[in-house]
């Protein structure tokens, strides 16, 4: 179960949240590549579910995720991930709900890439509010492939590693007053997969 809070901000306020006190500390980077499946119908967008494959430095990862709650920016939905080969989407061994697994194994012959994102992570683990969240800086775009169609990506999410779920409100609230002044991180309801879902749809 995956519970976190996606927060949208504006390019000019992000040299402001990277001086916050809590983000001067060590952290890492990596490029992710992903590239997210649907049928011709949009069965998994009706269902509202993402199968994504993700190019991680050198590894191949396969995720699936479920319908969910997202309430102000705050989200919980059920997820799977694991290794994978390029284009294997073996659902099966990665999926241990028998009927989800038996759904997407037969929906496999007809999935085909939609849609992809391609950004750079910048990843801090906090503690704060007795809770362990991480805290993941995206940046980067969307795009169909095969298209001129793209938009930027630019979003902090909050996710929760262990502890309570309001942790992830308060340290949102920290990181809005900066030192150079308070910025808006606005709760946003769209995941990657939505906003990359509607842009497809303008082909």
């Amino acid at each position: 179960m995956e519970t976190e809070l996606k927060l949208s901000l504006q390019a000019p306020d992000l040299p402001h949240l990277l001086a916050h006190p809590l983000l001067l500390a060590p952290s890492s980077r990596q490029r992710l590549l992903n590239t997210y499946f649907d049928t011709p119908e949009l069965a998994l967008q009706q269902a509202r579910m993402a199968v994504r494959e993700r190019l991680a430095g050198e590894q191949w990862l396969l995720t699936v995720k479920t319908a969910g709650q997202s309430t102000a920016g705050l989200s919980r939905r059920q997820e799977w991930e694991g290794p994978t080969t390029p284009g294997a989407l073996q659902f099966d061994t990665l999926v241990d709900d028998a009927t989800l697994s038996q759904t997407l194994m037969a929906l496999r012959p007809q999935l085909q890439a939609m849609f992809c994102t391609d950004f750079e992570r910048q990843r801090w683990v906090v503690a704060h509010s007795g809770a362990q969240i991480e805290v993941a800086l995206d940046q980067g775009r969307i795009h169909v492939p095969g298209t001129d169609l793209s938009e930027p990506l630019l979003e902090l999410e909050l996710e929760l590693l262990n502890g309570p779920e309001d942790a992830l409100m308060t340290l949102a609230a920290v990181l809005r007053q900066t030192p150079q002044g308070p910025i808006p991180l606005t709760p946003s309801d769209a995941s990657k997969a939505q906003r990359g879902q509607a842009l497809w749809r303008q082909k």
